[in-house]
């Protein structure tokens, strides 16, 4: 199975086959007389063993709206087909990576800068990544996005409204937040900006879960992502 071409970068690597000159010393951020090391095999290499371009699932919306089970459910899908994929879940990320953030909006917004470089990574390696993150902030979802090619950000809004997701409270936040024990809880006393142009907007609020992962691996195989259905 031939796969398809992934969008050429300036971060990706030539194949072994080439030879580049060496990188420059650069600076970035505090780090200085930094060198970026080509790696041996790259992105295209990837896809073409495995059959399949490597892409950002970003799965964006309330607390309740459904992201990490249509997160999950979606990356179950693609693990059956046997391809390479891996999900960043939010509360996951949270116990390790980004344990010493918290929930202010400067907090959030370093959450999603350090989710969107990993995501960056896996997307080099090859790898369908989905991100189940409520990432409240236009902003900060499109520096994600200037992160890759275009064509590897996929936003997928999970579209619930709020009466919907208090009522899958199944944590309690909602009812905490309205009390005041959570402060800054998106939706309540925390803005969340709905995407503007999304890849996908689904309808976690109303569609079944197995409509819902039919729109999101239609829309894949249609872009070319994924192999079409046999």
């Amino acid at each position: 199975m031939s796969a398809p071409s992934p969008t050429s970068s300036p971060s990706q690597t030539s194949s072994p086959s080439q030879t580049s000159s060496p990188s420059p010393l650069t600076s970035k951020g505090a780090s200085t007389n930094i060198v970026w090391h080509h790696s041996s095999v790259d992105r295209a290499a990837r896809a073409h063993q495995r059959g399949h371009r490597s892409a950002i699932l970003w799965f964006t919306g309330l607390s309740g709206a459904g992201k990490s089970t249509l997160a999950n459910a979606v990356n179950s899908a693609l693990f059956e087909q046997g391809l390479a994929c891996y999900v960043l879940d939010g509360d996951n990320v949270r116990h390790g990576l980004c344990q010493d953030l918290g929930f202010s909006d400067a907090d959030r917004t370093e959450n999603i800068r350090r989710i969107g470089e990993v995501a960056k990574l896996f997307v080099d390696a090859g790898v369908v990544v989905l991100t189940a993150f409520v990432s409240p902030f236009r902003a900060d979802r499109d520096r994600v996005r200037a992160l890759v090619p275009e064509g590897d950000f996929i936003e997928v809004h999970c579209a619930a409204d709020l009466a919907a997701c208090e009522s899958r409270d199944t944590k309690g936040l909602y009812a905490k937040a309205r009390a005041g024990v959570i402060k800054d809880f998106t939706g309540i006393s925390s803005p969340y900006e709905e995407p503007e142009r999304p890849e996908l907007r689904v309808g976690t609020g109303s569609l079944s879960l197995d409509a819902c992962v039919g729109q999101v691996i239609t829309y894949l195989q249609e872009q070319g992502i994924i192999p079409a259905a046999a």
